[in-house]
């Protein structure tokens, strides 16, 4: 058995004295393992750093084996933001989740094209936080819990679409809204309009929308959390946010 694909790295672990165990999200086969001989050597361990673009040629004796990987480098990602604390925080929670969410050896394009938009977001230092956020819905939404922001649940207009029901992950409108509000879920507008430019309480808010569905939805039924990584993402970002609101107030 064998295939060459495109893929971002995702995670690495030992494996002996050597080899390491590398797990990539590709183009055309999913999230996907094997075997990297010599991966801890100062060459290879460069080559499969998190984010990193990888060509990858995937073989095997038989399909269900965990097959050896060879590797060419056709991106190094962190290695552009190393110092960004923000930046490596996105990355790291990206993908850990990733990992941690997808069935292995099925193809999920939607989510490996909003990766790859996080990534190039990542590399512009430009509006990467909510790429990350639609990240979330994608591997939500590839996952078969998407959520309908599309209409309002109860009358069912597209206009003025405020809230989510926490029960049925559907959009609420304004009006619909009001006598439930504490128990609805806030929508942040950029989750609808691609073009804007969200503030830091947005993308928080953004990030509890999408993090209540992970949670209940995901990882809560099978007796998992969170990954650490994304919580200290969203860390990072209540830091900044908090920094931000400081220099406002001292101005």
């Amino acid at each position: 058995m064998r295939w060459t694909d495109e893929g971002v790295v995702l995670a690495t672990r030992r494996h002996g004295e050597r080899a390491l165990v590398v797990e990539v999200l590709t183009a055309g086969h999913g999230r996907h393992a094997g075997l990297v001989r010599g991966g801890q050597g100062p060459k290879l361990r460069v080559l499969y750093q998190t984010g990193s673009r990888v060509a990858l040629t995937w073989s095997a004796r038989l399909a269900d084996h965990l097959g050896t990987f060879a590797g060419e480098l056709l991106f190094g990602h962190a290695a552009r933001f190393i110092d960004d604390r923000g930046r490596l925080a996105c990355l790291a929670a990206a993908a850990a989740l990733t990992a941690t969410t997808l069935p292995e050896r099925e193809p999920h394009p939607r989510v490996y094209t909003g990766m790859s938009a996080l990534l190039d977001a990542l590399d512009r230092n430009e509006g990467y936080a909510a790429c990350y956020v639609r990240l979330e819905l994608d591997l939500l939404a590839e996952l078969g819990y998407g959520l309908d922001l599309s209409r309002c649940a109860a009358t069912g207009t597209r206009e003025g679409l405020t809230h989510v029901s926490p029960k049925s992950g559907q959009a609420v409108s304004a009006p619909a809204a009001a006598p439930y509000r504490e128990r609805l879920l806030p929508l942040p507008h950029f989750l609808l309009d691609a073009a804007e430019a969200p503030n830091c309480a947005a993308i928080l808010a953004g990030l509890k929308l999408t993090g209540f569905f992970l949670d209940r939805r995901v990882f809560h039924p099978h007796g998992r959390k969170m990954p650490a990584a994304r919580s200290r993402f969203v860390d990072v970002l209540r830091r900044t946010a908090t920094l931000s609101a400081e220099r406002i107030e001292s101005a």
